[in-house]
């Protein structure tokens, strides 16, 4: 069914918030900004969202949302090599070089300690379903030894990605690519051995 102009303008309005949040931080973007960007007016956003605090929850939801459904397809089309592909795309360039579509957990953490107990709820709950996710990839029998896998990997590339993006300067390549691969390498050895799913 097509969407109706009043959820598009939302979807809108949402994108331009989260690509905003992502590349500026939560206190380098105001609403006219991100009204701007989305094409409509600052009574729209406030119509949709309220405040710019429910745009900044509800674009971090829909931002975790996007790597809740993105680890069942690397997993699926992975095998047991998943956890290595995820690295790969994580740590690459394309991921990396745009901040507007840099991965939520990265560049929206810093602003979740900032946050008010409602994002930080929200950000908990989808973090908690990320690492189970995570660790459903990975072999071994005892699910609290997993979990703390998952969280390795994850709070590996996170840090590694937001390390290799500070380094990125113009004629810096070495450097960049010394990080991602000492990150990748470590990263990966602390998930330990993947599964392959159905």
């Amino acid at each position: 069914m097509a969407k109706s102009k009043k959820e598009m303008t939302r979807d809108a309005i949402l994108d331009a918030a989260g690509r905003n949040f992502r590349h500026h931080g939560f206190d380098g973007v105001g609403v006219d900004g991100i009204a701007r960007g989305a094409g409509v007016t600052s009574g729209a956003f406030y119509a949709h969202l309220g405040s710019k605090d429910g745009a900044f929850l509800n674009a971090l939801e829909q931002g975790l949302e996007q790597t809740i459904s993105r680890i069942p397809l690397f997993q699926r089309d992975h095998g047991a090599d998943w956890v290595s592909a995820f690295a790969d795309y994580y740590l690459g360039a394309a991921h990396r070089g745009n901040p507007e579509c840099v991965c939520a957990m990265t560049s929206m953490s810093p602003d979740v300690v900032r946050a008010s107990d409602e994002v930080r709820t929200l950000y908990q709950s989808k973090m908690d379903r990320i690492v189970d996710l995570v660790a459903d990839g990975l072999d071994g029998d005892d699910p609290v030894v997993r979990r703390q896998r998952a969280w390795a990997l994850l709070t590996g590339l996170i840090g590694g990605l937001t390390m290799a993006r500070a380094v990125q300067v113009d004629g810096n390549d070495d450097m960049v690519a010394e990080v991602v691969s000492a990150v990748k390498a470590a990263a990966v050895a602390a998930a330990g051995p993947a599964k392959s799913l159905p």
